[in-house]
């Protein structure tokens, strides 16, 4: 019978998602992703594999080349940067994203992290933690600009929620602009070409000197050495950063350490929801790519 990967850790044996799929007939394998996984690791765990439930891994024409039963990949999340598409259409593996599937957690977490930078409620635990009582003023949300870089599911759901807050969020602006008149700005877009660095010092020295950065889509989006120096000279506030370029965040982090700067660990759509709706719909488009009829193919045969 065909075997199926899962690489999403919070995906275990015997759940809904192995039931589903075990009831169909196919092997489940489970081999979560905690950590770095090499590529060597990783076509280990493909050998005989014909379809994978996959978190972040690096499937790069590399891997996917060396997976020669593998017929089907899908990304139990919206990123899919982590995937060479076009390599995989080449081989005639069909890979999928699940688009939209936890706009709410973020949109949810995007707010919490907004609080966080208003109220500096990283920095006061961490006081407390240490022995210290800090009081340090914080600022109420009512008022100011968050200006949201991306127009997709979590973008929409972001806005309303902002508005409930006191917000303003402008549309339609260049993002010039759009970084100019914001005390916050939100990123909700796609790592791309396009997007690499989007937020580098230029984009940086334009924002207000108050303002703070919050990054819940792609860590690549932001240059993470001119926001490390941008906070650290005071040329902005601060940042909330749920995601980095590098996962986990290595010790020698260039954002560590910096008053403002306050890391998470890509925990932006870790909701139970959103996870079970993740998981069962990634099964499902699963099985239907391996049965030649995905809903959500990114460039894979259809």
């Amino acid at each position: 019978m065909p075997t199926i990967l899962i690489t999403t850790d919070y995906l275990t044996p015997g759940d809904e998602v192995d039931a589903y799929l075990t009831g169909l007939g196919f092997i489940t394998r489970h081999d979560p992703m905690r950590g770095m996984r090499t590529a060597e690791q990783l076509v280990t765990a493909l050998d005989g594999v014909t379809g994978a439930l996959v978190a972040n891994e690096p499937m790069t024409a590399e891997v996917l080349g060396r997976a020669p039963q593998l017929r089907a990949v899908v990304r139990t999340g919206v990123g899919y940067d982590s995937v060479d598409v076009a390599a995989a259409s080449r081989l005639g593996i069909s890979v999928s994203n699940l688009p939209g599937v936890n706009a709410n957690a973020v949109a949810e977490y995007t707010i919490g992290l907004l609080l966080v930078q208003a109220r500096n409620l990283g920095g006061t635990a961490a006081g407390v933690a240490a022995g210290r009582w800090p009081r340090r003023d914080g600022f109420e949300l009512r008022g100011k600009t968050l200006g949201i870089i991306g127009r997709g599911a979590v973008a929409q759901r972001v806005r309303p929620l902002a508005e409930a807050f006191g917000l303003n969020v402008p549309e339609g602006l260049p993002l010039e602009e759009l970084l100019r008149v914001s005390d916050f700005v939100s990123i909700h877009t796609a790592l791309t070409d396009r997007t690499w660095h989007l937020i580098d010092a230029a984009a940086l020295a334009t924002m207000k000197p108050t303002a703070h950065l919050i990054n819940t889509a792609r860590g690549g989006i932001v240059d993470e050495n001119a926001l490390a120096d941008a906070v650290r000279t005071g040329r902005i506030a601060g940042a909330a950063l749920d995601v980095t370029e590098t996962e986990p965040l290595p010790a020698g982090s260039v954002l560590r350490g910096i008053d403002g700067i306050t890391v998470f660990s890509h925990m932006a759509g870790q909701t139970a929801e959103a996870r079970r709706d993740a998981g069962m719909k990634g099964a499902r488009e699963l099985v239907a790519a391996l049965a030649g009829h995905p809903a959500h193919a990114l460039g894979g045969p259809r």
